[in-house]
């Protein structure tokens, strides 16, 4: 739910740097988002007066108004995708009481910390129509906006640093893709929403079943040696572009429904090991954030950012709704 409530600061800020190519590949655009907090230090160093000289140069950081803004939305959404594993990891806590808690918050200030306020100073290092974020390819580094802070201030053997940042960030986030995907499958499972043989776990505690079927579909990762693989990633993004508004969306609802079915039983939050910071009137929020993004997107798909209305980019920008 906070991070329903943060993504509106992320999509403000990214908005400098991506608004300019409605076109360009998503790929270029998502994967760095995971390593830039690793970057906001060593760029903090440039004068104030070049940030000042060159905020005059572009038309930042709302270059195409209102629907810039709104396309970005989704995008900013996947870069938030899988702060909820900190709930699903408590199934598989020694002591979930004391431990999710901290879990929670801890993810709160990182999301604040390496998310909005790194974003914001490469909102102020980075200008928009920069040709090294439009001309580079999906798999080079060189199109990260990081890279291009660090290569404006100077600093030598940058890319063997970023070259393991996404070694890192690679593994992590299949790490975590792995672990919540086959837990999800096992517990579908469990309530006969999903084929039985997924709910076999091993003496371990492992869903076997569920890791090897997600380790399969994880070797689509070699279409990236395809001349088609922008547009395949697309097609995927498309698949999976709004399932963490719809994740977040339902997260803030139940959370309504359960604290609404504590109040018509006449209890109250001090049984509970772990209460939300905003509490009822965040989640309503959250909820409305995501209803109204959702909103948007239908229209940005129905009339893209520089385009006439047409079929390919409506169902890349919607096709994960009917599902």
């Amino acid at each position: 739910m906070c991070s329903s409530c943060l993504s509106i600061s992320l999509v403000c800020v990214g908005t400098v740097r991506r608004n300019s190519s409605s076109r360009q590949s998503k790929s270029s655009r998502c994967w760095g988002s995971s390593s830039w907090a690793l970057f906001c230090v060593p760029v903090v160093g440039q004068s104030v007066g070049t940030l000042v000289a060159s905020i005059g140069t572009f038309r930042a950081p709302f270059p195409n108004g209102a629907k810039g803004v709104i396309t970005v939305f989704v995008n900013a959404a996947f870069a938030f995708a899988g702060t909820e594993l900190c709930g699903l990891a408590a199934a598989e806590t020694q002591n979930p009481r004391r431990s999710l808690p901290k879990a929670c918050k801890q993810v709160f200030w990182r999301i604040t910390l390496f998310y909005v306020i790194c974003l914001t100073l490469i909102g102020l290092l980075v200008p928009y129509n920069d040709e090294r974020l439009l001309s580079a390819s999906s798999v080079d580094a060189a199109a990260s906006p990081f890279v291009i802070a660090i290569q404006n201030a100077g600093i030598s053997g940058l890319p063997s640093v970023m070259n393991a940042v996404i070694m890192i960030s690679v593994l992590s986030v299949g790490n975590s893709s792995v672990f919540g995907s086959s837990r999800t499958l096992a517990a579908l499972a469990a309530s006969n929403q999903a084929p039985k043989i997924f709910g076999y776990i091993d003496k371990q505690g492992r869903p076997l079943v569920g890791i090897i079927v997600q380790l399969t579909i994880g070797l689509l990762c070699f279409v990236v040696a395809s001349p088609k693989e922008g547009e395949v990633f697309d097609w995927l993004l498309a698949l999976s572009g709004l399932s963490s508004i719809f994740t977040w969306g339902s997260i803030n609802l139940c959370l309504i429904k359960f604290r609404r079915a504590l109040y018509v039983q006449g209890r109250d939050t001090s049984e509970l090991a772990f209460t939300s910071m905003v509490g009822i009137w965040g989640a309503c929020w959250g909820l409305l954030l995501n209803v109204v993004v959702l909103c948007l997107q239908f229209w940005t798909a129905v009339w893209p950012l520089g385009e006439s209305p047409n079929a390919v980019s409506f169902f890349e920008s919607y096709l994960s709704v009917p599902s």
